[in-house]
């Protein structure tokens, strides 16, 4: 028995060994900066910096930055924003994670003047001289995160209330808010009425979260009276959540928080618009128009209109596929470089009966993508279509 035990692990760690995904999440790195501030004092500040695990792969890839004010948090946010980002970056887009060293005295004077009076000196820090040192060393593309558990979780909204444009993401999870924590509630009000003007109309997003824990009870009471100042004064600009993850240990809550936080925050990357949504009704332009702006206001980095394209396509099947066809014609015109929106094209033409047509989107297709599968099914439904007659209806399907 101990023999086949022994094979039988001998087995899985050798398929591990051979798995790509596991590869990959070996090579998971550590960087640290040092940085230096009369904010500081004399002592210099090391921050770690954990790297996606395909980080420099793609000279021309740059990446979200996210900073959680806890040390503990590194080894937590590593692998949660590897699991949850190996996949294409679906829910998480790859992140840059950065934490800041245990018990220096620098950053904890900065933090307790923040905590008693509501000084900005350690935004100051951040804005001058954090963010500038990262962004200099490591390609960002301008998107920033920042998280927080209890007392952190405080400083986050912190930030919120005070630099509404040092981050564009805020999480806040189990915050400290009672006895006028940082001086949160007390100026909520009035701040969130001037984040419009502050912030020039362009998006935050917030989420808060806390749960029914013996830890978390006494501070429940604060916890709902900023839920409703929010919801009296929160402008249009700050998108906003509020969840409650009652039942669950006062511990797991990060782990609920950040999960939820990012599928919160980058939902509408990765989530098409509806075909019947007011945007979408409107036409492909419309679409167009959105996702230029959550690229360019939002996000800053390129959020893809292709999932709302072709479900404003496929609401046109099976009655109406020449609509379908137009909306995708058009669509191919303005994104000459997407090879999925001519492969949506290609299979409605050749169910038309337009395999010359077909053909040719699939050839462009082909020379837009190396992605194996792709390859491999396009090359695959090139030879369907050439030994198809012109006018005869071709089903062009993923599967073989």
């Amino acid at each position: 028995m101990r023999i086949i035990i022994t094979l039988l692990l001998g087995s899985l760690l050798s398929v591990c060994a051979l798995s790509p995904q596991v590869q990959a999440a070996a090579r998971l790195s550590s960087d640290s900066i040092e940085i230096r501030s009369p904010l500081l004092g004399d002592e210099p500040a090391t921050f770690t910096i954990t790297l996606p695990a395909n980080y420099g792969e793609d000279n021309t890839q740059k990446y979200v930055l996210m900073l959680d004010w806890h040390p503990r948090a590194q080894p937590l946010l590593a692998g949660m924003q590897d699991w949850m980002s190996h996949n294409g970056g679906w829910p998480w887009v790859e992140t840059i994670v950065i934490t800041p060293p245990n018990g220096h005295q620098g950053l904890g004077k900065l933090k307790s003047a923040a905590i008693e009076t509501g000084d900005e000196a350690l935004l100051d820090f951040v804005e001058r001289a954090l963010l500038p040192a990262i962004e200099a060393k490591y390609p960002t593309n301008g998107f920033k995160i920042v998280s927080g558990f209890t007392g952190n979780g405080g400083l986050v909204l912190h930030a919120l209330l005070r630099r509404p444009a040092l981050f564009n993401a805020y999480i806040a999870i189990s915050p400290v808010l009672s006895e006028d924590f940082a001086k949160v509630l007390s100026q909520a009000k009035n701040r969130l009425k001037g984040l419009d003007k502050s912030l020039a109309g362009k998006t935050r997003f917030l989420q808060l979260s806390t749960s029914d824990s013996d830890f978390e009870r006494g501070e429940l009471d604060a916890f709902a009276e900023l839920e409703a100042v929010l919801k009296a004064n929160a402008p249009a600009s700050l998108k906003w959540q509020s969840l409650r993850f009652d039942g669950s240990y006062y511990m797991t809550q990060p782990v609920l928080g950040v999960a939820r936080g990012i599928e919160f925050v980058f939902d509408e990357v990765h989530k098409p618009l509806a075909a019947d949504s007011a945007i979408s009704r409107q036409g492909v332009a419309a679409i167009l128009a959105h996702y230029l702006r959550l690229s360019r206001e939002v996000y800053g980095f390129d959020v893809s209109a292709e999932g709302a394209l072709i479900a404003l396509a496929k609401a046109s099947l099976p009655d109406a596929p020449q609509r379908a066809m137009a909306v995708l014609t058009e669509s191919v015109t303005a994104l000459p470089g997407n090879h999925s929106l001519k492969f949506e094209l290609a299979t409605i033409q050749a169910s038309l009966g337009k395999n010359k047509d077909a053909a040719g989107q699939l050839e462009q297709a082909l020379t837009l993508t190396n992605h194996p599968f792709w390859q491999r099914h396009y090359q695959r439904m090139l030879i369907q279509l050439r030994a198809s007659r012109e006018g005869e209806s071709v089903r062009l399907s993923l599967r073989d």
